[in-house]
């Protein structure tokens, strides 16, 4: 797998939606999520969803995403993505836990909307300190920096990135 540091960039009325089983293998992908992946449906369901992590994405952020949907909470987090073709998409992505009727957990649901252009610049700045911390000291390191950014302003992280995506920040 190549970069070309191609920007597919989602249109505003745009939604990437995905399934997955409880090993994270992909069992649903809508057909915008084949076009921004790069790929055919064939090539991707079945597939581990961490294919198209990009390598500028902080392990934090799925260590929260992970933490929360396995205790059936939704989280909201900026994703950027690599297409299959080489290039990068960025998306605001709510992920969720998929239950059945006992409530147990059968897989998990993710709905990707374009992020906020504004949001994107906050958070890739974010994000690369975040991957510095994590190359330095491990994941307890940007987890420390991501804490002490949150409490010196005061907010929690859903308040963060809600407010990224609202223009509130």
């Amino acid at each position: 797998m190549y970069q070309n540091n191609k920007e597919k960039i989602m249109k505003q009325d745009d939604f990437i939606v995905s399934k997955t089983n409880l090993q994270g293998k992909m069992t649903y992908c809508n057909d915008i999520f084949i076009k921004f992946a790069g790929s055919s449906e064939k090539e991707l369901l079945g597939k581990p969803h961490n294919i198209i992590r990009h390598p500028d994405m902080p392990k934090i952020v799925f260590k929260l995403l992970w933490d929360r949907v396995k205790n059936r909470e939704e989280i909201f987090a900026y994703v950027k993505n690599k297409s299959l073709d080489g290039a990068y998409y960025w998306v605001y992505a709510n992920v969720t836990a998929s239950v059945d009727s006992n409530n147990n957990i059968i897989g998990y649901y993710s709905v990707r909307r374009k992020p906020k252009d504004s949001a994107i610049k906050t958070i890739s700045n974010l994000y690369k300190t975040l991957l510095e911390k994590e190359k330095s000291g491990g994941i307890q390191s940007s987890e420390k920096y991501l804490t002490d950014l949150l409490q010196k302003n005061n907010i929690n992280y859903d308040e963060y990135i809600n407010s990224l995506q609202n223009g509130a920040l």
